[in-house]
């Protein structure tokens, strides 16, 4: 995660808790990191994060609704300058690209909610609140794939807003996965300009 913009000593304790367990469990797993691992990095003591937290669980899903809102707060900054339909569906390949870039503790691996959604079980609420915030960023294209206007000036059909999005959701997200192998921005830049590509051609 990103560090905060706060000094650590303004942060509250449930913030100093939620920021130490986005680090760790984005380092090196949700499974292996333990709570006294969690208080010990946030300078706290074990029982603050049971005053804060009803669980470990909990936890984890306070991290997963922060990394989403993190992600929406990324895309609302790119949308501020974003003015046509084509930049504000561009501006969520950036936002994924800010994401990447972000100074991460030990280097970006990829996709935080993606990794953690890798270690939960089926039908666990976080791996149900990953897939929302994933069909929420398609959503986003779909939204603006409907302001699109075809090289003719007409609307995009009903059909060609689904499938476009779908695609440029597939792109998004397989860039995002080889940039986490590669640790780096690169392939999302690459996915951007793919995706110009698909727009001009509609």
């Amino acid at each position: 995660m990103s560090a905060s913009s706060k000094p650590q000593t303004a942060l509250s304790v449930r913030e100093r808790l939620l920021s130490a367990a986005g680090i760790l469990f984005y380092n090196q797993g949700i499974s292996a990191t333990g709570i006294d691992m969690i208080t010990a990095k946030a300078g706290v003591a074990k029982m603050s994060l049971y005053n804060n937290f009803s669980s470990k669980s909990d936890l984890v899903a306070a991290f997963i609704e922060a990394r989403h809102q993190e992600w929406v707060d990324l895309y609302q900054l790119r949308l501020n300058n974003a003015h046509t339909p084509e930049e504000r569906i561009l501006a969520v390949f950036d936002a994924y690209a800010d994401h990447a870039e972000f100074d991460y503790e030990k280097g970006f691996r990829g996709c935080g909610l993606l990794n953690a959604a890798a270690e939960l079980t089926v039908g666990d609420k976080g791996r149900e609140a990953v897939r929302r915030h994933k069909e929420e960023i398609e959503r986003f294209l779909v939204q603006h794939l409907h302001e699109f206007r075809r090289t003719d000036g007409g609307l995009l059909s009903q059909e060609t807003v689904d499938t476009t999005a779908e695609h440029l959701a597939f792109l998004l997200e397989g860039s995002f996965s080889r940039a986490g192998l590669e640790g780096n921005s690169n392939r999302v830049h690459q996915a951007r300009r793919l995706a110009e590509t698909i727009l001009a051609a509609l």
